[in-house]
């Protein structure tokens, strides 16, 4: 068995960028990508995110690419949410990727757990905002 200790910020959006994201499905979408990603043996350190995108770090085995992550990630959360509770939910094309090294994993654990509170006093970290076309 392998040994590995890796860690990613990844960043993705609504469709078009509207805020479907509301507080009424929040807390249902961020469990089921933690359980779906427990399902794929990853490691969800903590999610969040706005209306209209969503920010996660997340410990990924080298036994899956960090792009079929995202793919699953990304078509059976929208696919729940869709059937759910809002048919007009989708996720945008593309997404944003960051390394994020064991020195830095508390500040990347931050900044992600206190998203609302960067865009609302506007001190988000720009790179880490723009993450898809």
């Amino acid at each position: 068995m392998a040994y590995w200790h890796l860690y990613y910020h990844i960043v993705w959006a609504t469709k078009e960028r509207i805020p479907l994201i509301s507080t009424s499905i929040e807390e249902k979408l961020y469990k089921y990508i933690i359980d779906k990603s427990k399902a794929l043996k990853c490691k969800i350190h903590i999610i969040n995110g706005m209306p209209d995108h969503v920010h996660l770090i997340v410990s990924i085995p080298p036994t899956i690419t960090i792009s079929e992550y995202v793919r699953k990630i990304k078509a059976s959360s929208s696919n729940f949410i869709g059937k759910n509770y809002n048919n007009s939910f989708y996720w945008q094309d593309g997404y944003g990727i960051f390394s994020v090294g064991v020195q830095n994993f508390p500040i990347a654990i931050n900044y992600v757990k206190n998203q609302k509170q960067h865009h609302q006093n506007k001190t988000t970290i720009t790179e880490l905002e723009k993450f898809s076309p």
